[in-house]
């Protein structure tokens, strides 16, 4: 059996959460609760499984609990904490990521069909991570963006201010990285310039020294 404890303020949801989790051969409901103040002294007695979790409660939203239940378990040395499932109508990136940075491995809306509910309760506690499919594609989106991202450490440079860059790193003369880039030295010395002010220094050893410093050139 699979023992679940809910933390939901809707009173109506909780208890029909709690009548289908236990009309199922597999599932039993250890605890359900209309908030999350005395999380961690409800977790220790029902010690559930899973944990429905929803996030918008009064006096402890749901993702601080997730992150007092997570302090708990780590502090206890508990073999296998409870697996958290957020349940709620939140679809705002940050409260995604807020609550899987807390420690909740799965993350479903209130719309989802029971079914699915019950059958991500047994994902969760088989090692999976469930997610209603827009969150999914909103959590995916936003790894993207991260992937495609300019690097903190490019400081805006141009591809020939980054070039020129390298060749100061790797010790040319201004007339050197003038042949290896193809440009004039006046066009050097603009590209020097503007380097100098994008990297906030004063002189090419400052220069050298940030750009490995912040790895650059890896």
């Amino acid at each position: 059996m699979i023992r679940i404890s809910i933390f939901d303020d809707n009173d109506s949801l909780r208890q029909t959460l709690a009548l289908l989790v236990d009309a199922t051969d597999d599932l039993i409901v250890m605890g359900q609760y209309a908030n999350a103040l005395t999380v961690v002294e409800a977790v220790q007695h029902d010690q559930p499984d899973v944990i429905l979790m929803d996030i918008d409660m009064p006096g402890r939203t749901g993702i601080e609990a997730v992150a007092l239940i997570q302090q708990q378990a780590a502090s206890a040395a508990v073999a296998v904490a409870p697996k958290i499932l957020m349940l709620t109508v939140f679809e705002d990136t940050d409260r995604i990521f807020a609550a899987i940075r807390a420690g909740a491995v799965g993350y479903l809306l209130k719309k989802t069909p029971a079914d699915k509910i019950m059958d991500a309760i047994r994902e969760v506690s088989a090692g999976g991570a469930p997610m209603t499919p827009s969150i999914a594609l909103k959590v995916l989106d936003s790894f993207r963006q991260a992937a495609n991202a300019p690097r903190p450490d490019t400081f805006l440079l141009t591809p020939k201010e980054h070039d020129v860059l390298h060749r100061l790193v790797e010790g040319d003369s201004y007339k050197l990285i003038g042949h290896h880039c193809g440009i004039a030295m006046g066009t050097v010395r603009s590209h020097i310039v503007s380097i100098y002010t994008k990297l906030h220094v004063n002189s090419k050893s400052e220069a050298v020294s940030k750009a490995l410093k912040t790895g650059l050139f890896r």
